[in-house]
């Protein structure tokens, strides 16, 4: 089979561990008989650089014409500038919103051969196994106004929290039949004590629980659940938050599973089957971490999030369930046997660089 993917290596270790994934993908292709037409599109600081904009066209008619899309990492102290009219971050969120990507898949799993690479302590950390669904075209991120201005009294900032009901039912919606699929379990969070939001989130959380009545629904109050997923992270299966929210809980959750660079994502319109127009979408998988570009240029990050995420890709783009377990397995194995980059060597192992990691991973697909 031949599919059609856009490849957005970003800034900072963006390109680095884009290289990693896609020599996963090609040792997928050949083993499994597949052949993945690639084509490279600007976005970001780069893009700003040399067109003035994060986000050209040529780049939003690339992922139009693509059946998925593959992204790095953007942004960098280059382009950090607080009176910048334009900001990389600008060409992520605008191309999630003009695809209409609302649901945001980010699975959290604690593998045995990290399980001292936590600072959480071993006991903790047995059978975390867990799906957080972060709602990702709405919320503070995307809603107007937002600015900031100066009077007499001094500066001033506003940013605007705006949910509406069609926006909450259809990720609680994708929520509910992903908890389905697994263990019937869903915890919803909001801030329903304080915010309006909140308040319209559980309500319509409820009335779409009325379809599942097999599934057990908690709410948990988002300083509840933050500290909740350190002291009992096992304790949860899927988890759906607003965008805000959803962004901050599982960067925490990272630290579970030993670092950040482990952790994939899936940005999708929805479920075939249970979102219009879902099965018609482009989606876009990235790994949750930055562009750390602290590390940008030395070869040691981890591609290990570019890599799973590139495997959600093959299960959730292209229906290819075996092929993505099969990168599934070969990330655990490697782990395995001890082969560790510098962000999950807190308990020793074979240090390597990005660039062998890659290596070896496409080697054991």
């Amino acid at each position: 089979m031949e599919f059609k993917i856009a490849v957005l290596p970003g800034d900072g270790i963006g390109p680095e561990v884009i290289t990693e994934s896609v020599k996963v993908l090609n040792a997928v292709g050949r083993r499994f008989g597949h052949s993945f037409e690639l084509e490279r599109g600007r976005i970001g600081g780069n893009a700003i650089d040399d067109f003035g904009t994060p986000l050209p066209d040529e780049t939003v008619e690339l992922c139009y014409r693509s059946d998925a899309i593959l992204f790095g990492a953007v942004g960098g102290p280059k382009w950090d500038d607080p009176e910048a009219t334009v900001r990389p971050e600008d060409g992520i969120l605008a191309i999630r919103k003009s695809l209409g990507l609302f649901a945001n898949l980010r699975p959290v799993k604690v593998y045995p051969a990290l399980i001292n690479s936590s600072p959480i302590k071993p006991s903790l950390l047995e059978g975390v196994d867990m799906i957080v669904l972060r709602e990702l075209t709405g919320g503070l991120y995307f809603a107007q106004p937002k600015r900031r201005w100066e009077e007499e009294s001094g500066r001033m900032g506003v940013d605007t929290l705006h949910y509406t009901e069609h926006e909450i039912e259809r990720i609680v919606r994708v929520a509910f039949e992903l908890a389905m699929g697994r263990s019937k379990r869903l915890t919803s969070v909001d801030k329903a004590n304080v915010l309006e939001t909140s308040r319209l989130w559980r309500q319509v959380t409820e009335e779409v629980h009325q379809d599942y009545p097999e599934v057990e629904l908690e709410h948990i109050l988002v300083d509840a659940a933050a500290m909740a997923l350190v002291r009992n992270p096992a304790g949860y299966d899927v988890i759906v938050a607003e965008n805000m929210f959803g962004d901050i809980l599982t960067d925490e959750a990272s630290v579970l599973s030993g670092s950040m660079g482990m952790q994939p994502s899936a940005s999708l319109a929805g479920l075939p089957g249970v979102t219009e127009n879902a099965d018609e979408a482009v989606s876009l998988y990235e790994p949750i971490h930055g562009s750390a570009p602290d590390i940008a240029g030395q070869g040691i990050a981890n591609p290990i999030g570019m890599v799973l995420s590139m495997a959600m890709m093959l299960r959730h783009s292209f229906g290819l369930e075996d092929e993505a377990l099969a990168v599934e397995q070969a990330v655990e194995g490697v782990l395995s046997e001890g082969y560790r980059t510098p962000d999950i060597a807190a308990d020793g192992g074979d240090i390597i660089g990005t660039d062998r990691m890659g290596t070896i991973l496409a080697g054991r697909v």
